[in-house]
């Protein structure tokens, strides 16, 4: 019997966690603290704390964090990911989101489809360098680092093969899939090989994300990330076991329910031992601080207007947290859900609720049938990320900012880029959740019998 990819994707996701919590005790930390906010969270609102996916999806979910260092590196994690059921989505490019040095340009791997994503949301966001953008590295050490990543082998060939054959059959054999997720698993365990310290300071005084990535000879989990129903009250019980979280969540302010996109923070990278190897070949333990545990909580996926909204909202942001940045928030975006439907600030799937609308009720349009209780509209879970987010996050866990040369000559690098680099169609994520409201308007209009479309706040 074949393992499919669904079930490669979910005991993948459940192998890398538990290596996590090994390799960073703080993790299991932050999963007890979630897992007893989201079961308080469910006891004291009931159906409204699984409004946004059920609790047992939200306990599962995870996504993680990889930095990798070429195109052939990024190339084979696609293939790694293909394997199980994980596309492509977004384009995120993280070089001038924060006034530190983030010479990378990522992508999220995760599955598409409305039912994979209810069974597992398993999300690895996954950055590339980029050694010839001059802004950051000189024409003599982007060479080197350069020809130090073409050396280096990330991931096993016999990995790689069993990638390709998941891929193209659908899956694999119990044993195939036993050797497939061990490899996966262990190519992204840390690395006990000495470091050249040299090598990684050199890197580091540009860029601590650089040295992390082409310091070293392998990847690993950067971070790993559970979805909470709190993140405020998160935040401060980590703080109450004695965990240093950063300053602030990253994201749009606090509303009374899930809100739009995605509110994110962390606790502090820690001191993990490491061994450096100096010039004359001696070795000495010394200690890195470059891994932390993110934690999420996910709203609703914004349309490009109400994206345009938190645009705007960060635009003009001072104090971030601040009662003033929620009152400007909020002059922004409603807290309503009617609201984000009226002025199609977010996205939906729409189903009928079992009560039998009139001829006449029939002609109104979808707000009016949704206002009236004859249409449900279930908010759709934003699956992405936010870059000035992530480029936050990964500040925050920053000891400097390194150097960067603004002036010099930046390495053009777009979504179509991404694409030619991975060798696959890079998903659009709007394109997604368009097609996923769109489906069930299609439906709709199908059921209550209508011969033209409804007239959606969209549409107009």
């Amino acid at each position: 019997m074949n393992v499919i990819p669904t079930q490669l994707r979910a005991q993948f996701a459940l192998r890398l966690s538990a290596l996590y919590g090994q390799e960073v005790p703080a993790y299991t930390t932050l999963l007890d603290v979630t897992a007893t906010i989201n079961a308080e969270t469910l006891r004291a609102t009931g159906a409204d704390a699984e409004r946004y996916g059920s609790i047992d999806r939200v306990t599962a979910e995870r996504h993680g964090a990889i930095r990798v260092g070429n195109a052939r590196e990024m190339s084979q994690v696609a293939t790694i990911f293909g394997a199980m059921g994980m596309y492509p989505v977004g384009f995120y490019d993280l070089r001038d989101t924060a006034s530190s040095s983030i010479p990378v340009v990522s992508t999220a791997f995760r599955p598409i489809e409305q039912d994979e994503l209810a069974i597992n949301p398993f999300r690895v966001f996954t950055s590339m360098l980029v050694a010839s953008d001059r802004r950051f590295f000189d024409e003599d050490l982007g060479g080197r680092l350069t020809e130090f990543l073409d050396r280096r082998t990330l991931f096993p060939h016999e990995l790689l093969e069993l990638a390709g054959k998941a891929e193209a059959d659908g899956g694999l054999s119990e044993d195939d899939a036993a050797t497939f997720l061990d490899l996966a698993t262990s190519s992204f365990a840390l690395s006990g090989d000495p470091i050249d310290r040299a090598w990684y300071r050199e890197l580091e005084a540009v860029s601590a994300v650089a040295a992390d990535i082409g310091g070293v000879s392998s990847t690993h989990i950067n971070h790993l990330t559970p979805r909470v129903l709190d993140i405020d009250l998160l935040h401060s019980r980590m703080e109450e076991r004695g965990v240093a979280m950063i300053d602030t969540i990253q994201g749009p302010p606090r509303m009374s329910g899930p809100g739009l996109l995605l509110r994110q923070t962390s606790f502090r990278a820690l001191n993990e031992e490491r061994m450096f190897a100096d010039e004359d070949g001696r070795l000495e333990s010394g200690h890195l601080r470059v891994r932390f545990g993110e934690v999420e909580a996910r709203g609703a996926a914004a349309t490009v207007l109400g994206r345009s909204r938190y645009d705007t909202y960060l635009e003009r942001s001072e104090n971030r947290g601040s009662g003033r940045e929620t009152a400007r928030w909020a002059s922004l975006v409603p807290e309503s859900e009617a609201d984000w439907l009226a002025e199609d600030l977010a996205y939906f799937s729409f189903r009928t609720t079992g009560l039998s609308p009139t001829p006449t009720d029939r002609t109104r349009g979808l707000v009016d049938l949704v206002e009236s209780g004859f249409v449900a509209a279930d908010p759709i879970v934003y699956e992405d990320f936010l870059p000035k987010s992530a480029a936050g996050i990964f500040r925050s866990n920053l000891e400097a900012d390194g150097t960067r040369i603004s002036e010099n000559a930046a390495t053009s690098f777009d979504a179509d880029s991404m694409a030619g680099v991975l060798g696959r169609t890079l998903h659009d994520p709007y394109a997604i959740y368009s097609a996923i409201r769109d489906a069930s308007v299609t439906k709709l209009e199908r059921h209550l019998g209508l011969t033209s479309p409804l007239a959606c706040p969209w549409r107009t």
